[in-house]
């Protein structure tokens, strides 16, 4: 009989004997394997059903990866009242965040910015000649979902994200507000 578990034991033995460099190398390749699964999905859908109907099988699947990343980041991390502060610190361990080229978090007491300035999906979009995708839906529901899961009373507010216009030098920015009631 073969234990189920096994495998998850070996797998972390093998890992404990890594060096930390190493680790860390092995976990941004596997950050990176996602996004690449991600647009590989996405362009097999939009070459053969187009951009709407790829976007909306995205952002379908983004919404519940926000609420799934969410309840894991929030027992991984062990927080029991989420705030905007934690939002954002678990958020910047999401595998949307994780590895963004340029980014910058600001938190006050009751509001948080997360903002992009280079978003490599984008950038490799351009220069293979597909345009800027127009990924706001997709990034929304993603972030709702998540601020839902971890705080009801979060609530999220693109500031700009395409389609819509976007400061120079940002792709992306994306506002956490603590509502009273």
């Amino acid at each position: 009989m073969v234990e189920m578990n096994r495998g998850t034991k070996l797998d972390r033995e093998m890992l404990n004997v890594m060096t930390k460099e190493k680790l860390l190398d092995l976990f941004f390749l596997h950050v990176k394997n996602l996004w690449r699964v991600d647009g590989l999905y996405f362009l097999g859908i939009e070459e053969r059903f187009g951009t709407d109907a790829a976007t909306q099988i995205d952002a379908s699947c983004w919404k519940l990866m926000g609420k799934l990343e969410a309840r894991d980041l929030k027992n991984i991390f062990g927080f029991k009242e989420i705030d905007v502060a934690r939002l954002l610190e678990l958020l910047k361990n999401t595998s949307w965040a994780l590895d963004q080229a340029c980014k910058e978090v600001e938190v006050a007491e009751n509001k948080g910015v997360f903002r992009v300035m280079v978003c490599r999906i984008q950038e490799t979009r351009i220069g293979k000649g597909l345009g800027v995708f127009p990924c706001r839906e997709v990034r929304f529901g993603y972030l709702k979902s998540f601020a839902e899961e971890l705080n009801p009373k979060i609530e999220v507010v693109c500031k700009a994200c395409p389609p819509s216009q976007r400061p120079e030098g940002v792709w992306c920015e994306w506002e956490f507000r603590l509502r009273s009631s």
